[in-house]
């Protein structure tokens, strides 16, 4: 009996709004995109980084079609699991892209970490920042795993206060930012970098993982007030707030920085273009709204991605062990979760953090699309067309960003693509012996 508490879920229905659920996306989104990528962008693709904010945006609006569509029909904790298994069922394509799904959201947790270290040390006097960034982020993970043991109320109640502070204040910084700035265009005649076609596709996939955010949503199924509508509005409202809120920081943070300035600055360059608008007061100012952001979106990603690995769990789709640890199924994934959080965090910057997020995540976000086009686009009532459209926008970006990092930084690509080929042999292995244990017990059923 011990046992089969330990591998069952326990979700609170109705336990969720749809607010609670918008903050929970939007803490993840806005945290991850506009504190740690714009510069990374910028890098990439040079003065235009601020319409690759938009570009990213139509491509997500694509691709939010699927999510939509599909959190209407099957609401789940699972979120994404499920819809994989909804259209794969019980096979090697659903556990393997599922877990794809799962490490970039971990990642996901680590770059929001490594980004709140970032921001932390710039108000803070200190010799050696290498160790205190990584440092910083690992104990924010624990806090947020503390937070996360509590009960749905509390969870989405620090999430709700947390994103309206800093939506609210992104917002004032952008408004302010370009009020105060010597000019509110951008100097498209920056020449270093050179943007090219390559490069603009690649910071259009970073702002992609800027966005991808959404996704955590979907795991809100089972406790969110009526699901079959409330999910795919949460999506909607989220995507649209990120639109208009990254495209004025983005803005603003050209208006402020010169392009060389905000390469210099990636890491923190909302802190660093506060200063020439804001003064002091404003570095300040943005440095604790980062915090907050970051915060808000490490406790709303550990909330999703450990219930997506607790329905994995019960779907048999991945193995578990309990390590002698009690409790639910749901608890020993919320420690799994932070556990790999943390290593990410201690190990790994925040770009190549990145660049193995938006890999995962958009190979994951085509196998969506491909499942649904093939399988479920009828029972669904979803259109071909915008299928095909967000299958084909997916591949041109990922090409770009590939061929961009196989230029600059290969190893990270060879990561990532040895990454893939152990997580699908693993779930080979794994899902081959299900199997045959399951034939083995039907065939001693049959005998007895």
């Amino acid at each position: 009996m011990k046992d089969l508490q330990d591998r069952t879920t326990k979700y609170q229905a109705d336990s969720l709004t749809l607010i609670g659920a918008v903050s929970l996306g939007t803490g993840v989104m806005i945290g991850a995109g506009i504190f740690a990528l714009t510069g990374q962008m910028a890098e990439m693709t040079g003065v235009l980084f601020p319409l690759a904010f938009l570009s990213a945006a139509l491509i997500v609006s694509f691709s939010a079609y699927s999510y939509v569509k599909m959190s209407n029909a099957f609401p789940s904790a699972g979120g994404i699991g499920m819809y994989l298994y909804e259209a794969y069922g019980s096979t090697l394509p659903t556990a393997f892209n599922a877990l794809l799904m799962y490490f970039s959201m971990v990642i996901a947790q680590s770059f929001l970490a490594r980004t709140f270290g970032s921001y932390a040390v710039q108000v803070i006097d200190v010799g050696d920042r290498s160790i205190l960034v990584p440092g910083l982020g690992v104990g924010l993970l624990l806090v947020a795993f503390v937070i996360n043991l509590s009960g749905n109320r509390l969870i989405e109640g620090i999430a709700s206060f947390i994103g309206f502070l800093k939506i609210g204040g992104i917002i004032l910084f952008g408004v302010v930012g370009v009020w105060l700035a010597d000019s509110i265009a951008v100097d498209f005649t920056q020449t270093t970098p050179e943007s090219t076609a390559a490069g603009f596709l690649a910071a259009t996939a970073l702002g992609i993982l800027a966005f991808k955010g959404f996704t955590t949503i979907t795991n809100s199924g089972s406790e969110l007030k009526d699901p079959h509508r409330n999910v795919g509005r949460a999506i909607t409202i989220s995507i649209a707030l990120c639109v208009v809120i990254y495209s004025l920081v983005g803005f603003a943070v050209a208006s402020n920085l010169s392009l060389s300035e905000i390469i210099a600055t990636r890491d923190y360059s909302l802190a660093a273009a506060a200063r020439p608008a804001l003064g002091e007061y404003g570095l300040w100012f943005t440095v604790i709204l980062a915090m907050m952001a970051t915060a808000g979106g490490i406790i709303a990603s550990i909330f999703a991605v450990s219930r997506m690995l607790a329905m994995l769990t019960e779907m048999k789709l991945v193995p578990h062990s309990h390590f002698g640890m009690p409790g639910t199924i749901q608890k020993h994934t919320l420690v799994y979760t932070v556990v790999l959080g943390l290593a990410l965090t201690a190990f790994f910057d925040l770009t190549r953090i990145a660049a193995l997020g938006i890999i995962f995540y958009l190979v994951m976000d085509i196998a969506v699309h491909w499942g649904v086009l093939r399988y479920l686009r009828n029972e669904i009532g979803a259109k071909i067309w915008v299928l095909i459209t967000a299958i084909v926008l997916d591949l041109v970006v990922l090409a770009g960003f590939v061929w961009v990092k196989l230029a600059s930084d290969s190893l990270v690509v060879g990561v990532a693509a040895s990454a893939m080929v152990l997580i699908l042999v693993f779930e080979g292995v794994f899902l081959g012996r299900r199997s045959r244990a399951e034939t083995y017990a039907h065939q001693d059923h049959k005998s007895e």
